[in-house]
């Protein structure tokens, strides 16, 4: 395990299990379908790229990067766009893939975002999900872990850019963000 970390909360081969679950369960549901993954940047990125491999059906891909937490560790409630969809989704099927649902503020506002676009559909999917957290009700169709609350990194997440890159989730120790001190 990484030093900064305090302990693995999901391990690579857990997530792998679960990734290729949630793939089978979308591909069913999406059965004769063409679908559109929207992965969120960045943190969805490793999630999205795992997961499409286990969906059967045609996939197009594109991305959206918002911004909501910055450099600190907890929500700042504005929500901004930094990439948008480079095509139209009116008429199409879209999953939206996000790395982790915490307060659902940011999810609130890009489903909002996405369905005055006009999608045939639009579903979420999220490999965590922190409910303790939730400050607005969001709906989140596939779902690949429930996390306590507490701050975790790895597989995708960050902390200040860091720790994307880590095979599993692991919870990181207050002390780092707390005191802004990374062992990279």
């Amino acid at each position: 395990m990484h030093p900064d970390g305090e302990r693995v909360l999901l391990e690579e081969e857990e997530i792998r299990k679960r990734v290729r679950e949630l793939g089978e369960q979308i591909a069913g549901d999406y059965a004769g379908k063409e679908l559109l993954a929207v992965g969120i940047l960045k943190g969805a990125m490793i999630f999205l790229a795992d997961l499409v491999r286990f969906i059967s059906v045609p996939v197009f891909f594109d991305f959206m990067a918002v911004s909501s937490y910055g450099k600190s560790t907890g929500p700042s409630g504005a929500v901004r766009i930094l990439k948008d969809l480079e095509r139209d989704i009116e008429g199409c099927h879209v999953l939206v893939v996000e790395d982790i649902v915490d307060t659902g503020l940011t999810l609130s506002y890009l489903v909002g975002n996405l369905q005055s676009r006009r999608p045939a559909s639009l579903k979420v999917c999220t490999l965590l999900d922190k409910p303790a957290r939730r400050r607005v009700d969001v709906v989140v169709d596939y779902r690949g872990f429930v996390v306590p609350d507490r701050f975790v990194v790895g597989y995708g997440l960050d902390y200040n850019e860091c720790y994307r890159n880590l095979p599993y989730v692991m919870v990181l120790r207050p002390a780092v963000y707390k005191g802004g001190n990374l062992n990279v």
